[in-house]
């Protein structure tokens, strides 16, 4: 379904570590813990050489291939949780995602219901290199790529569709295009952005970025491309939501694999790649007026 044309992009991508020690920590709208404020105590620690290749944030596309290390390891089949499939449904029994993706789908369907919008069903999930590797050959370059070379390789993308009617005019479609980015996903190829990711428009397509990547990109309007262009350039960007305040912060990753970054001594912080020599630090603190 993917068709590139991704030559000469210079882009970053934001990869996880240390997910799950600090996963719990991590607010959203959907999961409005408060958490202790984050203590002036900064200390450094060395992200390794593998750091830049893995998480959440990594931009997979024609240039960027998926590493062996950004491979997600928390990959699981849909139909074997019951507790994460409620008021959607599943195109087949074997569709996998990974699962910290598939929890925050779970609470976007859950808020979506209450709405009255209850006709998602997931197309397709993760692929392995053999599945993907058969796709590119029946369909060919115009539709998929290569394996390795889309984002059905990470684990955090899918194809979502409605049972109403087309995703470019059901209500899932439009309700997913005002509430996805409020849940950690953005739709990855908008249609009027084809000339920057590279790719036509694809309404059902969403990838899993977690906030508050999501929310800057909805605040501004940007790809995940133009996200992670503008944090190179800026060095440092941050966001308010919720009462909890977050500091994205750029390091260029040394050549040598060892590359000294700056984290707090305690509290919830994520450290991230890019896939092409950055690395990305986010801290989670709480307000001043708190929530």
């Amino acid at each position: 379904m993917k068709k590139a044309r991704l030559a000469g992009l210079v882009v970053l991508a934001l990869i996880v570590a240390e997910a799950g020690r600090h996963a719990n920590a991590w607010m959203s709208r959907e999961a409005a813990v408060p958490v202790p404020n984050a203590p002036a105590a900064m200390h450094a620690v060395h992200a390794g050489r593998d750091q830049p290749y893995r998480g959440d944030l990594v931009l997979i596309d024609g240039a960027h291939p998926v590493r062996e290390a950004g491979r997600q390891t928390d990959i699981i089949r849909l139909f074997d949780h019951p507790e994460l499939r409620n008021g959607y449904g599943l195109a087949n029994t074997a569709i996998a995602l990974s699962k910290r993706a598939a929890d925050k789908w779970q609470l976007l369907a859950d808020a979506a219901r209450e709405d009255g919008i209850d006709r998602f069903f997931i197309m397709s999930g993760y692929r392995n290199d053999a599945e993907q590797a058969r796709l590119y050959e029946e369909k060919g370059s115009l539709y998929e790529l290569p394996p390795g070379f889309g984002e059905h390789s990470l684990g955090l993308s899918f194809d979502v569709g409605s049972a109403a009617a087309e995703m470019n005019r059901a209500p899932e479609g439009r309700w997913l295009s005002k509430h996805a980015w409020e849940y950690g996903f953005i739709l990855r190829y908008p249609q009027e952005k084809t000339a920057v990711t590279g790719i036509r428009f694809e309404p059902w397509h969403l990838r899993y970025v977690g906030m508050p990547h999501s929310a800057l990109m909805h605040r501004y309007g940007w790809t995940l491309e133009e996200y992670l262009e503008a944090l190179k350039q800026r060095k440092s960007m941050s966001t308010a939501m919720d009462g909890v305040e977050y500091e994205v912060t750029y390091y260029a990753a040394s050549a040598a694999g060892d590359t000294a970054i700056r984290v707090p001594a305690a509290g919830a912080y994520m450290v991230s790649g890019d896939n092409r020599g950055g690395i990305i630090v986010t801290i989670q603190t709480r307000t001043a007026t708190g929530a």
